[in-house]
């Protein structure tokens, strides 16, 4: 008996077009208006202070350096080293808290002024601009074959942008070796390989995130935009399109009665989309791919003169403020709400007692070791002696001169030289024998201090405490 064919196996067939969004070129259009100037003014301040800081000197040394190979920070004056590492744990909950009061009060502001994909990118694309041309001319160039005048152009900017990019990782790695040194390497050609390796990753980095990648970065890449959800509420500022005002949308006549027309304030020109460097719609709502740069406030204002209608169509709202009708004063006092307010309170907390702690630390550190080979030996004079290494930190941008003195045990002296001299931001190592009579303490281990001080200056003291040993 012939048994039943089965039917052929279909492959299954998993549609992938829902995944992933295809990327699509954006050439974003130049803007002019207040909130663009302001952007400039960030990226002329953020870009000054980061090329230009690593230059400064202080106190006849870089003002500030992270030299790793040292194993020091050095800040405006002040020398950290690992052991200070609980201050760099501060600074990231003082940055985080700084991060939740901007977002609860006013969105997205830093990643629309401040953040470095951002600001990058804005350098990128005026450099582009100024090779390319603007926003017509680039899609024209684009949609070209390559021919002499296209392959110029683009070797051009591209040039430009490799070199604003070796710069920036020659400029980042000043940050931690010495950025004088560093050229003069460069320049002889005697650069490290670690060197070398982290100039070529940040420069290739930001060549691709902020020549090719740009609104990807914000979109696929940064976390900050998926969380922001939990960190906004009715009444933090965020990019809002009037709806009731603008809708319905359409042309119209300049100088048209608006109250005699069926149609909004919106004339649907779609310049708003045009100058936004995500690519997005914000007549269609707030979305995560927003960065709150403002450009599509600037273009709207610009059309509404254009037409003679009031400005603020698209503008920094809240929600309650459309939804109540809120006017620019009530706006303003809601932002100062319980949750901004705990924020506040929590980040001058902080920073109060980071900066009291910072303005009490002692540029002193000790570290005591006991010599492990023995526990006690007995000298000529059959006094008792412990033998230990004092670890000395100078941890000052000046050298000082340290007394060391031993006390706990009555009678207990210290042997050899007593005065110490440790030059700035150093560390020595000085043994000290210490002794005492037989008999003058209990056996086995005993308490005793030794106190360093400073013969420059009193408040510079530490004491630390370890064990003497007698038979």
């Amino acid at each position: 008996m012939n048994k039943a064919a089965k039917p052929p196996v279909k492959p299954i067939v998993i549609n992938t077009d829902g995944l992933f969004e295809k990327h699509k070129t954006i050439y974003a259009r130049s803007v002019k208006g207040v909130f663009d100037n302001w952007r400039w003014v960030m990226v002329f301040f953020t870009q000054a202070l980061f090329y230009g800081l690593c230059w400064i000197d202080w106190g006849g040394r870089q003002a500030v350096l992270f030299h790793l190979v040292e194993r020091k920070f050095y800040i405006l004056g002040m020398v950290f080293w690992p052991q200070d590492a609980i201050y760099l744990a501060v600074l990231l909950v003082i940055s985080a808290y700084v991060l939740f009061l901007v977002t609860a009060v006013g969105g997205r502001l830093f990643c629309g002024y401040a953040c470095p994909q951002t600001v990058y990118t804005e350098l990128f694309m005026w450099i582009e601009r100024k090779v390319e041309g603007e926003r017509p001319a680039r899609m024209k160039l684009d949609g070209q074959p390559m021919n002499a005048r296209k392959l110029r152009l683009k070797l051009v900017k591209h040039l430009l942008w490799l070199l604003v990019a070796l710069w920036t990782g020659v400029t980042f790695v000043g940050y931690f070796t010495p950025i004088k040194e560093l050229i003069v390497s460069t320049v002889a050609l005697t650069l490290g390989s670690w060197e070398i390796f982290w100039i070529l990753f940040y420069a290739g980095f930001l060549y691709m995130m902020a020549g090719f990648m740009r609104e990807q970065v914000c979109k696929y890449m940064c976390p900050y935009a998926r969380f922001q959800g939990v960190m906004f509420d009715p009444d933090t500022l965020i990019i809002t399109y009037d709806e009731a005002r603008g809708e319905p949308r359409g042309l119209r006549k300049k100088g048209l009665d608006a109250q005699a027309s069926p149609l909004g304030d919106c004339v649907d020109c779609g310049i708003c989309v045009q100058v936004c460097p995500t690519g997005i719609d914000i007549r269609n709502g707030l979305q995560y791919e927003c960065i709150a740069c403002a450009a599509c406030i600037d273009a709207c204002d610009t059309v509404m003169d254009k037409v003679g209608f009031p400005r603020g169509l698209i503008r920094y709202s809240t929600e309650n403020a459309l939804a109540k009708h809120y006017a620019s004063r009530d706006i303003l006092g809601h932002l100062m709400r319980p949750r901004t307010i705990l924020y506040t309170a929590i980040l001058l907390l902080i920073m109060a007692a980071t900066a009291w702690s910072l303005s009490a630390r002692i540029p002193l550190k000790v570290d005591v070791l006991r010599d492990r080979s023995t526990l006690y030996r007995e000298a000529d004079d059959e006094r008792i002696e412990n033998v230990f290494t004092l670890h000395v930190m100078n941890t000052d941008d000046m050298a000082h001169r340290y007394a060391i003195s031993a006390n706990g045990i009555e009678g207990i002296e210290i042997a050899g030289e007593q005065i110490v001299e440790v030059p700035a931001a150093t560390n020595q190592k000085f043994l000290i024998v210490t002794s005492v009579k037989n008999g003058a303490a209990s056996k086995g281990s005993n308490k005793i201090f030794f106190d360093i001080r400073a013969l420059n200056h009193d408040k510079i003291a530490v004491r630390e405490k370890t064990t003497f040993f007698m038979p």
